[in-house]
């Protein structure tokens, strides 16, 4: 229990200290079932879909588009959440979520999805058509963490997000000397994300209501999906409400920093 005054933690000192030098945390039981379950009903509606039929499942994956109903914007924002978002950016330092964004389905299938490369989620330049030329600078000019919300079971043949542990720091190192204009997704690509490739790999997995929360500059992929039940996954950003910063006080910045030593 926090002392009188004292904000609640939804993280141990251990727990952050391992998001700077890895660059995500898992949060299990982030947020209930129930909302889970609800949320994925809405999705399965919109797919037009037999949840209970694989021959309807002819597709690799299918993108939905923006979820802003209470299901969605309620799991993104429980309070072990938001007290979690307060230990790694800072109180005020952050934008509640009010919508999780394009939530792509995944299916069991055979067939390449076609979107299975390793990136980051960069963040600005969105109004260039092609998304390779999107940007990321070294400050993470807008976007403060990534979030993985699992609104699905996701074992480990269930096309779990890969992750390549510790790659935020190649990535920072690769960014800084560009400075604030930063790099372009094609030019971070050309570059191996910083030499991360050798990196050892992390399946984000777990039941639905787990949430990983990752720095803005780690390496991830989406996988073919070999397993049984199609996999519900939300990737929306946490949005800063004032720049990041070098010099900052929380991990978020704490991690850019200790790249750069």
């Amino acid at each position: 229990m926090p002392a009188a005054g004292e904000k609640p933690r939804a993280l141990s000192d251990a727990q952050i200290q391992s998001f700077i030098l890895d660059g995500f945390v898992r949060i299990d039981g982030a947020f209930p079932r129930a909302l889970a379950n609800e949320a994925r009903a809405i999705l399965w509606r919109d797919l037009g879909l037999d949840p209970d039929g694989p021959a309807t499942w002819t597709r690799p994956v299918i993108r939905l588009g923006m979820y802003s109903q209470p299901a969605f914007v309620k799991a993104a924002n429980t309070p072990v959440l938001r007290a979690a978002f307060d230990q790694l950016i800072g109180p005020g330092r952050w934008s509640p979520c009010g919508a999780v964004g394009t939530v792509p389905v995944r299916f069991p299938s055979r067939e390449d999805p076609g979107d299975a490369g390793w990136h980051i989620d960069v963040s600005f330049g969105h109004e260039h058509p092609d998304l390779m030329q999107w940007r990321a600078n070294i400050v993470s000019r807008g976007r403060a963490v990534l979030m993985l919300l699992l609104f699905s079971d996701v074992g480990r043949e269930d096309a779990p997000t890969r992750i390549r542990k510790g790659s935020h720091l190649d990535v920072a190192r690769v960014l800084a000397p560009a400075g604030e204009a930063g790099l372009t997704l094609a030019e971070l690509a050309a570059g191996g994300f910083g030499g991360s490739e050798g990196r050892d790999e992390v399946l984000a997995d777990g039941p639905a209501g787990t949430v990983y929360l990752c720095h803005p500059f780690l390496v991830h992929s989406a996988q073919p999906h070999r397993g049984t039940r199609p996999r519900f996954l939300a990737q929306p950003p946490l949005l800063p409400s004032e720049p990041l910063r070098l010099d900052g006080p929380s991990p978020v910045e704490a991690a850019i920093r200790l790249a750069l030593v």
